[in-house]
């Protein structure tokens, strides 16, 4: 092994920009710095500003403990119970649809095990590819798939960087389909509040009025200022979920009245609803390394296993209750289903409302952050920096809008998503950077090539079989309207 250092050392060159560790920070090692950077972390939301040279004073080496971190366990559990549990949450209901009341149960809590079982993949790579290759910052997600790769052979090595960039592409996927989610959530939402007062106008002008105050919240420009607005918003959630939770808890029907099992080709959706919720994965790397002793995160009772069962949880009972209590005419999200004339449901409706178009200037720092400074570098300088990165803040925004205004169909919208961008992710990234790592290493057994096997064959299946029908339902629904 000790070789394997010797031969790996000094051969890492990322150069990373991220928000969560400060804007102007990159990601050094070995003493150099690469200006090709890229952001290469995705989550729901922001959890922790700190500099690199903060890290690198604090844990002295990659996955260093003993440094003077920040957050408990109370605090990570927190963290990530919010990058976890978001907008998706009240699309379960519209996904056990398309389970079933049998079906869906299981199936949320086998994804629940695979998606945390993928974490672990994440974390053990990044420490254990972080040490061969001699990195002395922590890696995030995007860094982890790179390192591994560069544990190899030179053609490995020469494939490591374009891996890291296919990780941006799909994180930037990702957070862009949220934003787009996030206008066809909040138009749906609203509408159904004015239309009750009288004030009926189509779903698409309701979108239209909403992008004038994203696009103002979208030119803010540090991520510290967008932190009160996640408290804003993280308030609001936990109201709406719970009283939402409350009403589907009233007069429910008997379970013999719903499907059991759902048709065939409706567990794809199902599959991408489930994946677009469970899609945290890249939380894990910086909440382990900002925790005060790090090794608690990962621990049979640490913060991972007990967040992830309790978010699955939280999951299966929203998705079970929402369809046992509207079944076949549950939304895309379940708060479409609440009562319209009652002043309690609307006032959800409002605050899920403001609490999704908080967040939404949060989702959108990622994609700026790995796209913006590849504008630089293909048609920069520019002569006025500033102006120009507005521009294309509000270039970003429009193209999340014309989507959303395209395709306004939210349930279908999220089972695409999730299909597309988060079940890559999530259940392929971490099985396959595993086989490469161990196989670079000669460590691979019969164990890691079935196991992450099935799991590669499980997320390939969902991937194709959700985008297919994700498509296929999306034209159905235009031709539909169109006769």
């Amino acid at each position: 092994m000790e070789l394997n250092k010797m031969q790996f050392k000094g051969q890492n060159t990322l150069g990373v920009t991220n928000p969560w560790y400060g804007s102007n920070a990159s990601v050094i090692t070995n003493g150099s710095r690469n200006e090709d950077s890229y952001m290469t972390f995705q989550s729901k939301e922001a959890i922790i500003s700190i500099s690199t040279e903060d890290k690198r004073e604090k844990g002295g080496g990659v996955h260093g403990s003993g440094g003077s971190h920040q957050t408990t366990y109370l605090d990570s559990l927190m963290h990530l119970f919010k990058g976890n549990v978001g907008s998706g949450v009240f699309a379960m209901g519209y996904g056990f649809k398309n389970a079933g009341i049998m079906i869906g149960p299981w199936v949320i809590i086998v994804l629940g095990i695979i998606c945390t079982h993928c974490m672990h993949v994440l974390l053990s790579c990044a420490k254990r590819a972080s040490r061969i290759t001699g990195a002395e910052v922590r890696p995030d997600f995007a860094e982890t798939v790179q390192l591994c790769f560069e544990t190899g052979t030179i053609a490995m090595k020469r494939a490591a960087t374009y891996m890291r960039k296919i990780v941006n592409l799909f994180l930037c996927i990702t957070q862009l389909g949220f934003c787009c989610v996030y206008f066809v959530f909040i138009a749906d939402n609203l509408k159904q509040v004015l239309d009750y007062y009288g004030l009926i106008i189509d779903v698409h002008f309701h979108m239209a009025i909403l992008l004038l105050p994203i696009l103002l919240s979208c030119l803010i420009r540090n991520l510290k200022f967008l932190a009160p607005l996640s408290t804003v918003a993280n308030v609001f959630m936990v109201i709406g979920i719970s009283i939402t939770v409350y009403y589907n808890t009233q007069n429910l029907p008997a379970i013999s009245e719903r499907k059991y099992v759902a048709e065939l080709h409706q567990l794809p959706l199902f599959f991408g609803t489930a994946l677009f919720a469970f899609e945290g994965i890249g939380l894990v790397l910086p909440l382990q390394n900002e925790m005060k002793r790090p090794d608690e995160f990962k621990k049979p009772l640490g913060v991972l296993n007990v967040g992830m069962s309790v978010v699955t949880v939280i999951y299966m009972m929203m998705g079970l209750l929402s369809y046992l209590k509207y079944g076949e005419d549950v939304m895309g999200s379940v708060t479409l289903n609440l009562p319209e004339t009652d002043k309690l449901a609307q006032s959800v409706k409002i605050m899920i409302s403001l609490a999704i178009l908080l967040t939404y200037a949060l989702q959108f720092y990622i994609p700026v952050d790995v796209i913006w400074p590849n504008v630089i570098k293909t048609f920069g300088p520019f002569n006025h920096p500033v102006l120009m990165e507005y521009t294309f803040r509000i270039f970003l925004v429009l193209v999340t809008f014309v989507l959303a205004e395209a395709i306004p169909y939210l349930g279908l919208f999220i089972s695409l998503v999730g299909a597309v961008s988060s079940t890559t992710l999530a259940l392929l990234f971490p099985p396959i950077i595993e086989i490469v790592l161990h196989y670079n290493i000669s460590e691979l057994t019969a164990w890691i090539i079935i196991k992450d096997g099935v799991i590669i064959l499980v997320g390939l299946l969902g991937c194709v079989t959700g985008t297919y029908e994700s498509l296929h339902s999306i034209v159905n629904q235009f031709v539909a309207e169109g006769s």
